[in-house]
């Protein structure tokens, strides 16, 4: 089998040197059916023996004290070349000559602001627009740290979901203007915090990621949730935190998704139709048994046969420098030919995942990110398609983080192949190659592709947005980059990292937003930035068409720590020409001219397609 694979990768793979060096290396990692699981198994096995030596018993010099064996056997593997923190004013700033701001190189993830000279003392009260419209703001519909949106239309009304691990809100906007909350569960947040306790330690099966589809057996919609291990309020640094690493291998919830049945808009109406972990080789297991990181954010999926997800189905997947989280994620494809019984149907990693396996041990290794204790490696969304497997897809793209920009051969579902991949020089703190935006390929051949930040006060790289092309997708190659937010004129900052927070991009279209993509144009959530439209008509030469940048809450809407995010996340109706965009204090209802009209009733057509 082992090589039936290496022969099928040869295949897909052109004939050049270094993707001949990827198709050898991807050869054991694309599968974990084939016979590395042998020798990963036999080398965990030997992490596990070894991590059970007593800490007195004699330890070698330089060998990690870590109780897990996965952690423990990547930190045997990697150099430590944690980046030092920077000096502001002087490694990093505001150039005076210039009024522009200097970036750091690298720099470590950190959990508080890195104020330096020149930034604002306080959050700027001023909004900026530019073709935009508002329509609506909705106060304290979201939390201040992240949402997921959902639409579903149902008996004449279109309905909104926002929603986090702590927190749903479902909005009746058919009309978007005069929205109202017909759902809420979890706290709402103001000054003093969450009006309700969350502990991240005890979520017991929290809602995720989630994907509203029409079920082309069921006839009615149906709810596709990610269940995964949540990345915040658990672990700080996975090294020195023994006791949160445990708790994590045998998390108190599902690592997997589930299946609802939508006879209404709201939870009471959805009927359970199928549990799955992930965790695929031990299909049984209990809750706080499976293995691997669960399903991450929205799964790909548009209620026909096929759907991706993200996910690390075991412990192995354990190559990544990102300090409070212990899986390099891949992708998994499940058949949904009948909601009610998804079947597994093929595991996709890419080279450097998988430790234990030395092809990819060594291909990590010879990625410059390894060691650096900062990184994100692995993916942290399903690959994202052009056109739907079911309608004759064949192409997906994979941003797999620090490990880089992958396209994928999915003709045969059930043994997908590596086509290509490009990386770039790297960029951390703050993720790279966190999501793809498919929306422009099939009419240009160019995808996007980028990372976001994660560190506060620009303390760290600036996170461009790739144009790739991919023409060929064999041959991938970064073609050009959409251009940085202009400073709005009379904004009292001459660069946006003055007005203090995060900026940069992080994510443009969702998964399953009513009415399909808009060709030439593509907005983008960008923290204090706030939206930004861009003009890619020609993805070579994109320009800013229009933005929006909001006001930023400051104390007394808000505690502190949750401060200047600024838009966090977008979500847009095409088929109304309406965008939501998300902040720490609210939601807004937006229009803009480059998309057309907006419809301030119930759409022409519903939505999930029937």
């Amino acid at each position: 089998m082992l090589r039936q694979h290496h022969r099928n990768l040869k295949t897909a793979l052109a004939p050049t040197p270094a993707l001949a060096l990827i198709a050898a290396v991807a050869a054991l990692a694309l599968s974990a059916q084939t016979a590395a699981a042998a020798d990963t198994a036999a080398s965990a096995a030997t992490l596990a023996a070894a991590s059970e030596t007593p800490a007195d018993a004699g330890v070698t010099p330089g060998e990690p004290h870590v109780k897990d064996p996965y952690l423990a056997g990547w930190l045997r593997l990697t150099p430590d070349r944690s980046p030092k923190p920077l000096k502001a004013g002087v490694d990093y700033g505001m150039d005076p000559a210039t009024g522009k701001f200097v970036w750091p190189k690298a720099t470590p993830e950190v959990h508080q602001g890195q104020r330096f000279p020149g930034e604002m003392t306080t959050w700027d009260k001023k909004s900026y627009t530019k073709n935009v419209k508002v329509l609506a703001f909705y106060p304290g519909v979201d939390s201040p740290f992240h949402a997921w949106n959902d639409i579903l239309d149902f008996k004449g009304h279109r309905y909104l979901y926002i929603h986090d691990r702590d927190y749903l809100r479902i909005m009746d906007v058919t009309d978007p203007a005069h929205g109202k909350i017909v759902y809420s569960r979890g706290g709402v947040w103001g000054p003093k915090g969450s009006s309700e306790h969350f502990d991240p330690n005890n979520v017991h099966n929290y809602l995720g990621g989630a994907t509203i589809a029409w079920s082309k057996k069921l006839g009615k919609p149906v709810i596709v949730a990610s269940f995964e291990i949540g990345r915040y309020g658990l672990m700080t640094e996975k090294t020195e935190q023994p006791d949160k690493v445990a708790a994590q291998r045998h998390y108190n919830s599902l690592k997997g998704f589930r299946v609802y049945e939508m006879d209404g808009p709201l939870p009471n109406q959805w009927k359970l139709l199928a549990t799955r972990t992930t965790d695929y080789k031990h299909p049984n297991a209990p809750i706080g048994q499976q293995q691997g990181s669960g399903s991450l954010d929205a799964p790909e999926y548009y209620g026909g046969k096929y759907m991706i997800v993200s996910s690390a189905p075991d412990d192995s997947y354990a190559l990544t420098e990102y300090p409070n989280y212990l899986y390099s994620p891949g992708y998994q494809v499940w058949d949904m030919s009948d909601p009610a019984n998804p079947v597994f149907l093929s595991q996709i990693s890419v080279p450097g995942q998988i430790l234990g396996n030395k092809e990819d041990e060594n291909a990590y290794l010879m990625n410059p990110r390894a060691g650096n204790r900062t990184s994100w490696m692995g993916s942290r969304n399903p690959i994202f398609l052009p056109k739907p497997l079911e309608d004759g897809g064949k192409i997906g793209f994979g941003a797999m983080g620090g490990l880089g920009f992958y396209s994928f051969d999915l003709s045969n579902p059930a043994e997908p192949k590596i086509l290509g991949s490009v990386n770039i020089p790297p960029s951390f703190a703050g993720t790279e190659f966190d999501n793809a935006d498919v929306s422009q390929y099939a009419r240009t051949g160019y995808v996007l592709s980028n990372g976001y930040p994660m560190n506060r006060d620009c303390y760290e790289p600036y996170k461009d947005i790739y144009v790739i092309d991919a023409h060929d997708p064999a041959h991938l190659k970064v073609a050009a980059k959409l251009p940085r937010p202009e400073v709005p004129e009379g904004a009292p900052f001459t660069d946006f990292c003055q007005r203090g927070g995060n900026f940069g991009p992080k994510r443009a279209n969702a998964i399953g937003q009513p009415g399909g993509w808009r060709q030439g144009i593509v907005s983008y959530s960008f923290y204090n930035a706030g939206v930004q439209i861009f003009d890619v008509k020609d993805p070579t030469h994109p320009k800013i068409a229009g933005y929006f940048v909001p006001a930023l809450a400051d104390e007394s809407q808000l505690p502190s720590y949750t401060l200047g995010k600024g838009v966090f996340a977008i979500y847009t109706e095409y088929d109304r020409n309406i965008i939501w965009a998300f902040t720490e204090n609210g939601a807004y209802a937006l229009s803009t001219p480059l998309l057309g009209k907006p419809v301030m009733g119930e759409p022409a057509k519903p939505w999930p397609p029937r």
